[in-house]
């Protein structure tokens, strides 16, 4: 009867969501326990202590032209972001720079967006390119890959009891919720997930004039960057990220597809 009653649940929440109008084919996360409501305050919370954190080490924001041309290429992105998410245009977007060599930048839930210095300095990224990879990030928000990570998350630690009571969630604890959207920002997203979100960022880069044939230039230097430092890339079926090749073909055949809002976006 366990087995069943979960079984039901997921078939329930399951729901493909696949977006396939002008542009890029993706689908939305599937397994969406929880609320978009409870996923999002919970990551702001978390992003809030990642934030304070940063501060208190003063690694927040000490770029200032490095800040603002971050935000303000996110903010030729944002308008787009309803395409995939009708409920972007209520998140309270937010977007930080920390000093750091980490190559990594993450956007949570609600549009809680953080780039680190080590990615700007060590790939010294172009606007087309920094545009992709905000577009991306933006992307796993938009497609609900962190409401997911957290939703599987809750499933795993209390089980068919909270799965039984879908919509009665008072249950669950604000240290579980906080253990799940910390994962949404720590662990790598599965290889559809990420292709996906490969996929969106080039279609926001386009609509807002950037140029989407820049997501190639990126992951041929993320390629680069592993070479050169010696942490090569596992092979692809080691691996929950596609390889860098792998990356670069899928973003090359969708090309044709976002290629026309690019032209259709400039002046």
């Amino acid at each position: 009867m366990r087995i069943s009653l979960l079984a039901l649940l997921l078939f329930t929440l399951n729901v493909d969501a696949k977006i396939s109008q002008e542009g890029v084919e993706v689908q939305r996360s599937r397994l969406l326990l929880l609320p978009a409501s409870t996923v999002e305050n919970s990551a702001t919370q978390q992003y809030g202590q990642l934030m304070r954190q940063a501060q208190q080490k003063n690694a927040l924001n000490r770029d200032p032209r490095q800040l603002e041309r971050l935000r303000a290429i996110a903010r030729q992105l944002i308008p787009h972001a309803t395409r995939f998410n009708k409920n972007a245009e209520k998140w309270r977007w937010e977007v930080n720079l920390i000093s750091s060599k980490s190559v990594n930048a993450f956007c949570m839930p609600g549009g809680k967006i953080a780039f680190f210095t080590g990615i700007l300095d060590q790939l010294q990224l172009t606007d087309d390119e920094v545009a992709t990879i905000i577009g991306h990030e933006i992307g796993h928000a938009l497609l609900e890959h962190g409401r997911a990570r957290m939703s599987e998350q809750v499933l795993k630690n209390v089980g068919i009891t909270v799965a039984a009571a879908v919509f009665n969630l008072g249950q669950i604890s604000t240290e579980l919720l906080a253990q799940g959207a910390n994962l949404a920002v720590s662990l790598p997203y599965a290889r559809r997930q990420e292709t996906d979100a490969d996929l969106v960022g080039m279609e926001l880069a386009a609509r807002s004039g950037h140029d989407p044939r820049a997501a190639v230039t990126v992951w041929q230097k993320m390629s680069k960057l592993a070479q050169s430092t010696g942490k090569g890339q596992p092979p692809q079926f080691l691996s929950t990220h596609p390889s860098h090749e792998s990356r670069i073909r899928d973003i090359e055949a969708n090309l044709p597809r976002v290629m026309p809002l690019y032209e259709k976006s400039r002046p």
